[in-house]
């Protein structure tokens, strides 16, 4: 499997007995300690949920532009909704990609930090009902995914089993359906541009047999093709951040495939509340030796609290966004 550039973990060997259980942790630990990156399988997803929400992704695209438009990403003062190709934005570039936003369903809120902004309604469309109870599955499933491997990672770290849940508080999660377009242009266009993700986990589906994500491994643009029946994981900033850089966020991007064809990728972000600042963990003297320091880029500083670390990224990518609801906050800290 050495040709995929990246490792493969099967979370059902969680489930196998203590020494498949601790296999799977070093084996974890060890991926996103040098890479940041693997693919998982064994999550439990069925091929159906599967299907039924590649189906729904494609009929939203699918819908009359003013119908997609009714629930743009500009109409939201949380980010929620539609967001039309080029209306998103990666160090500035453009992306070519559509996509619907959709985080915890709330009631706004008034005052407070900044990043209380975040907190809000999603904008659902009128005209395809289903897409909100398929995304609902999805969002239960992945979610227990998720916790199962903090659960992981904090044994794999020398931290008790139980250090996520007692640090995250309400997860803040987010789900993005993004639908890359086909170009006609000769040289590789961006899909989305160079990032690390801002907070803990993401948890990556992407249409079976569609390419075009590459990671940065030792200062080189590896392909990470799709697996059958894997999710692309990867770790955020907050996670280097809590291990003082053992772990590694790690820049990815896509390229935009080459029209006719398209490519539908339904990311999963898996983070904690927007007030919870996770704290250093005590990593054991062996692995304390092998970390790295937090990563210091002073165009991309990365906040403990993760509410501000998620309001940085958000008003970056969406500037128009940012510039009808909170012109108080563009070009001011966090």
């Amino acid at each position: 499997m050495a040709e995929l550039n990246l490792p493969i973990l099967d979370l059902s060997q969680l489930d196998a007995g203590p020494e498949a259980a601790a296999r799977f942790r070093d084996d974890l630990r060890a991926a996103t300690h040098d890479v940041g990156f693997f693919y998982l399988t064994g999550t439990g997803v069925t091929p159906d949920l599967e299907g039924r929400l590649l189906q729904a992704a494609k009929d939203f695209f699918a819908l009359p532009e003013a119908d997609k438009l009714a629930i743009e990403n500009v109409k939201s003062p949380h980010f929620r909704g539609y967001t039309r190709i080029g209306g998103e934005r990666t160090q500035g570039a453009v992306d070519w990609r559509e996509q619907i936003d959709i985080g915890p369903e709330r009631e706004a809120v008034d005052g407070g930090p900044g990043y209380n902004r975040l907190i809000g309604p999603n904008l659902w469309p009128e005209a395809q009902p289903e897409l909100r109870e398929v995304v609902a599955e999805w969002h239960e499933h992945l979610s227990g995914v998720a916790r199962k491997l903090l659960r992981a990672w904090a044994l794999a770290l020398g931290a008790p089993e139980s250090y996520f849940e007692e640090n995250f508080g309400d997860p803040s999660t987010l789900i993005k359906i993004v639908r890359y377009p086909g170009t006609h242009e000769p040289e590789p266009q961006q899909g989305v541009g160079a990032h690390k993700d801002s907070g803990v986990l993401t948890l990556l589906w992407v249409e079976p047999g569609k390419g075009g994500l590459q990671v940065e491994r030792d200062g080189t643009w590896v392909d990470a093709p799709p697996v059958d029946g894997a999710f692309v994981v990867n770790i955020g900033e907050l996670l280097e951040y809590a291990t003082d850089g053992y772990l590694k966020a790690t820049n990815h991007r896509v390229v935009s495939p080459k029209a006719p064809d398209e490519r539908i990728s339904i990311p999963f972000f898996f983070n904690p509340a927007l007030d919870a600042r996770l704290p250093l963990i005590e990593l054991p003297p062996e692995l304390a030796a092998q970390a790295r320091g937090v990563t210091k880029d002073p165009s991309n500083p990365i906040h403990a609290l993760y509410g501000e670390n998620a309001l940085k990224s958000r008003l970056r990518a969406h500037p128009d966004v940012a510039a009808i609801h909170h012109a108080d906050l563009v070009g001011a800290p966090a």
